[in-house]
């Protein structure tokens, strides 16, 4: 059974950083693309980025190019979404998720990281941030 856990979210202020961790289970790590998504109350859920396990290709919607980075550490079968400059427009659920490389090309999740392209999903993180 494939397993996806989130963690790292929290209460910051405008202005600080937060890291949050996806660890995966349950699946060949090494063939998967994972995808971070956020929904914000009232909206819909976004695709920010993605990353391709195998190669560490990454992807990021326009909203959060340049201070947004996507990245992983192979050995713990854990990739990480970076956010800097943290604004009150950030807060949200934070998701990941992921698919099979087999059953996808890269250009079903870059560059519309969609959510439907995704297969497995993790309970989300909580970020909030103040102002």
């Amino acid at each position: 059974q494939v397993q996806l856990v989130e963690s790292g979210g929290g209460s910051v202020q405008a202005g600080g950083s937060l890291r949050l961790s996806c660890t995966v289970s349950g699946y060949t790590y090494s063939r998967i693309f994972v995808g971070w998504f956020r929904q914000a109350p009232g909206k819909e859920r976004e695709g920010v980025a993605v990353i391709f396990t195998y190669d560490g290709t990454t992807c990021y919607a326009d909203s959060v190019k340049g201070r947004f980075t996507i990245s992983q550490d192979n050995a713990k079968n854990t990739p990480y979404l970076q956010i800097n400059s943290l604004t009150p427009e950030d807060t949200a659920m934070y998701y990941c998720a992921a698919v099979p490389a087999s059953i996808l090309t890269w250009s079903r999740v870059c560059p519309g990281i969609i959510d439907g392209a995704f297969t497995w999903w993790g309970q989300g993180t909580q970020v909030t941030v103040s102002s």
